[in-house]
């Protein structure tokens, strides 16, 4: 559908704002928005009177309300690169057709002096870059008297700069934009009362609350409440940081205990998307290998492209074919279309839920043949439900419901839930009946009841740690508890009191992704989990996994990864919560599900989506063609570039000619690589089951 706005004029943060509030609808497929023609079209799905009622009640008011602005428009940065192309355009054209020949020979020789500039730099830097070979071709030009061609070359220069600043800002735009859109909105705390509202609209000296699992959405400082933050991301500290009242806090940081309010210090260039345009532009060591070759490789050939030109003079005394080796070089095309390639592989997976924190990831993707997973909320849907309580010890099993319950409710996780869920659901009330609780991490629980200590947690802390026992009658039925269920054990005075039989059911895709990355690449599939062995086992065989460690401890994981790395294996770590940051951080890539623990989410180099492991797959994919259109644009620029030199060497192309072909095979290089690397359809295909999935 096509609509028209009865407007006389629409601006860019219009344009915006209607774009923003259109893909927010329901039965939104795909929207454009045209501000110069003042008309947006509407892919959808449903019915079209659904959509038209309601467009019928937009308004501006309702946009502004309800639409959440980045403050970064990617429309205002075309607007700008267009403007200034034209420009520079006109201004060519003015002096080529109406100034005389003697005002256009001073304008040359004044345009010219900040290429000289540069190319003297790399002189006396001793550094051997293009700006030294572009230098030289310019100057040779004016001083044979060429004014002419130093003028093109120099209009072809500005053009190409131009254009490989705009694909890039474009591109890190695009990619910021998908990378920040889970912060939004946050609390904005006004008298006796909290209002959720844009970040945009947080000015300096506003107070907002953060609380436990948010993020800090802008530098300021502490107001009120207390709270423990994991700076990591920011400061490198391993340990989080408590901040009280007066304690500076930072945009992008993680509360991972407590709460407060912070007062907003620094609105301007603090927001997530910042964040994410400074680590894309700045942070070297989130390069792949084959972006920072390429880099490498552009600057090294510098040397041999002004042999060339040399040589090309000292055989033939021709200066124009000389100029015409000059006017070529490696490392336009090499530097702009990696990373360019890199960056849309990267904003192409954020349009898949998946968000990828550096190149370097998605390369160690690509070449990955082991995959290791943990259980809970990864391969499960992280819902578990009690199926039943087997009591021991002579025990009724709804009094040990009350007391599990009773217990659990002060640490929730996605175990302790269901138990409280159950005892809920079964109307127990399990009031205060123990003294204060001790939370033992990735183990279990301790407390008291009438003098007697209470344990509940995993079988390696009720028995291996604790040293509890299992009455001596009842060691069959112990022995008899269902595989198929995860276990949680509680005892009391050291004997063992009941089993807690939770069902967390299985993805129902796992078993299909798991056969679709075997058939990628993808040799070792490993799952580690806290449950028992048993259990563990039937898992495994019920999803086809090559591997598992049961019963491990977040240590033993971070362990086991490290020995598979060890062994020469290229590791990725798929895990949701804070038990699993240290593997994450272990393995070469850190993949982490957007709804689990903020930590983990914070330390891992993926995100994706808690809904589908379907895009693990997408992942790989991607990845895969990445490197695959990286080793075909070396081969392109190396062979095209090198055709273009011995051209000129021959004579056969005049330098304004080999300026303008270099240029334009760089724009179509960066072009190409800024393609997607996939259909949709192949997508869907790959979901179906219906595609071949080979890079």
């Amino acid at each position: 559908m096509r609509i028209a706005l009865m407007m006389d004029e629409m601006s860019v943060k219009q344009a915006d704002m209607l774009e923003q509030w259109l893909c927010q609808q329901t039965w939104a497929e795909d929207v454009k928005v045209h501000e110069r023609t003042r008309s947006a079209i509407i892919r959808y799905t449903g019915k079209r009177e659904d959509v038209i009622h309601s467009i019928a009640v937009f308004t501006w008011q309702k946009a502004e309300r309800e639409a959440v602005l980045s403050g970064h428009s990617s429309r205002m940065i075309n607007r700008e690169y267009q403007e200034k192309m034209v420009m520079l355009v006109m201004k060519k054209a003015f002096f080529r057709l109406f100034m005389p020949s003697w005002i256009r020979c001073i304008r040359i020789a004044l345009h010219m002096l900040p290429f000289l500039f540069r190319g003297l730099r790399c002189v006396l830097t001793g550094q051997m870059r293009v700006e030294l070979l572009d230098a030289l071709s310019v100057g040779i030009s004016v001083f044979r008297g060429d004014f002419g061609t130093a003028d093109m070359v120099m209009f072809l220069l500005q053009i190409g700069e131009l254009l490989e600043e705009w694909t890039h800002k474009r591109s890190v735009d695009d990619l910021a934009n998908c990378m920040s859109l889970n912060v939004d909105r946050v609390w904005l705390k006004s008298e006796d009362k909290e209002v959720l509202v844009p970040i945009s609209r947080i000015a300096p000296g506003d107070r907002v609350v953060v609380r436990t699992g948010n993020a800090v959405p802008m530098d300021g400082i502490v107001v009120e409440g207390e709270a423990v933050i994991n700076q990591a991301s920011l400061t490198g500290e391993s340990t989080p940081v408590a901040k009280h009242r007066d304690s500076a806090v930072y945009a992008g940081t993680i509360v991972e205990e407590g709460e407060c309010v912070v007062e907003v210090r620094s609105a301007s260039g603090q927001s997530r998307y910042d964040q994410i345009v400074s680590m894309i532009e700045e942070s070297q060591q989130l390069k792949s290998a084959a972006e920072k070759r390429a880099s490498n490789l552009a600057d090294k050939l510098v040397p041999y492209t002004l042999c060339a030109s040399l040589l090309g003079f000292m055989f033939t005394g021709n200066v124009t074919r000389a100029l015409s080796v000059l006017m070529v070089d490696f490392s336009c095309a090499l530097k702009l279309a990696m990373p360019l390639a890199v960056l849309s592989a990267m904003r192409e997976a954020g349009k898949r839920h998946i968000n990828v924190k550096g190149g370097k990831f998605l390369e160690a993707i690509s070449q990955a043949d082991t995959i290791v997973f943990d259980k809970t909320g990864t391969l499960t849907h992280a819902c578990p439900k009690v199926v039943k309580v087997v009591a021991f010890n002579g025990q009724n099993e709804k009094d040990m419901l009350q007391v599990a319950a009773c217990l659990e409710e002060h640490f929730p996780h996605s175990l302790a839930n269901a138990v409280v869920e159950e005892a809920k659901h079964q109307n127990i009330d399990h009031q205060e009946i123990h003294t204060k609780v001790e939370y033992i991490v990735a183990h279990g629980i301790a407390s008291t009841i009438n003098d007697v200590r209470v344990l509940i947690g995993s079988y390696h802390f009720i028995f291996e740690d604790e040293k509890c026992c299992i009455p001596e009658a009842e060691r069959e039925k112990f022995d008899s508890l269902p595989n198929e269920y995860s276990h949680l054990y509680m005892a009391a005075a050291g004997m063992l009191i009941a089993v807690i039989c939770i069902s967390d059911p299985l993805r129902e895709e796992a078993s299909d992704v798991l056969s679709a990355l075997k058939s990628m690449g993808i040799k070792n599939t490993v799952m580690l989990t806290g449950d028992n062995h048993c259990t563990a086992r039937a898992i495994a065989e019920q999803l086809g996994i090559d591997d598992f460690c049961a019963e491990v401890l977040p240590s033993d994981k971070a362990e086991y990864i490290a020995k598979l790395r060890a062994e020469g294996h290229i590791v990725v770590m798929v895990g949701d919560g804070i038990n699993d940051s240290p593997a994450l951080s272990e393995a070469d890539v850190g993949i982490s599900i957007s709804d689990g623990a903020a930590l983990a989410r914070e330390i891992s180099d993926i995100t994706i989506s808690a809904n589908d492991l379907w895009e693990l797959v997408e992942l790989r994919l991607i990845a895969q063609r990445l490197m695959k259109r990286i080793d075909s644009n070396y081969r392109f620029i190396i062979g095209f570039n090198g055709s273009l030199i011995g051209l000129g060497l021959l004579g056969i192309l005049p330098p304004a000619k080999s300026a303008s072909l270099h240029n334009i095979s760089t724009l179509a290089i960066s072009l190409r690589s800024m393609k997607s690397l996939a259909k949709a359809d192949l997508f869907s295909k790959i979901r179906d089951k219906k595609g071949l999935l080979k890079p």
